[in-house]
């Protein structure tokens, strides 16, 4: 899997939920790479070795420019990986640092994109079976049709849909999802996002 990696450092930038993190444990378990918070990047700069490295969420808090320089020449420097996962691309990042903004710019970057009505479909169909829940294809569609473009979200309604269903013990309709998307699109309650 290795001999594939397209560069020494890696960017995985797409939107919350779009199954970054997903992809990086996978990465990780298969290159045995260490995790790394983006809050103590300097710490493990010096234990590194050889070893890839993977930092979640990068972009999340204000960024170590200082310790990510350095671990990105640590890394090519050993002849080893580096994944990042991130919201943004790292033009977005509002790093300050030259040297850094150099290694950022040489970095392979890949974009995960919001799902399209096909896979946003099949993917709520599965969260249902996964929940042993039938439901009808014309209610998939509304759903489609209706709710953020994003994994994270498909996920929240999804189960959203299944607890109302429980507790009024009917089946999920599309007044029932019409019903849900409403009151979390107003931020009500107990659906609040």
């Amino acid at each position: 899997m290795l001999a594939l990696w397209p560069a020494p450092v890696v960017v995985l930038a797409g939107p919350p939920g779009s199954g970054k993190t997903h992809l990086a444990q996978i990465w990780q378990a298969h290159a045995h790479a260490v995790a790394i918070a983006p809050d103590s990047i300097g710490e493990h700069i010096g234990g590194l070795g050889a070893s890839p490295a993977l930092i979640d969420d990068i972009d999340k808090l204000p960024i170590d420019e200082q310790g990510l320089f350095h671990l990105i020449n640590t890394v090519r420097g050993a002849g080893s990986t580096l994944l990042l996962t991130a919201r943004r691309f790292p033009s977005a990042w509002r790093v300050v640092l030259p040297d850094l903004i150099s290694r950022l710019k040489a970095a392979a970057t890949i974009e995960i994109h919001e799902p399209d009505d096909l896979l946003l479909a099949g993917v709520i169909t599965k969260l249902f079976a996964d929940r042993q829940v039938e439901v009808e294809p014309h209610v998939v569609q509304y759903l489609v049709r209706r709710i953020e473009r994003s994994l994270a979200t498909a996920m929240r309604v999804v189960e959203r849909l299944d607890r109302a269903a429980l507790e009024r013990k009917t089946p999920i309709t599309r007044a029932l999802a019409a019903e849900t998307v409403s009151a979390m699109d107003e931020g009500q309650g107990e659906f609040d996002i």
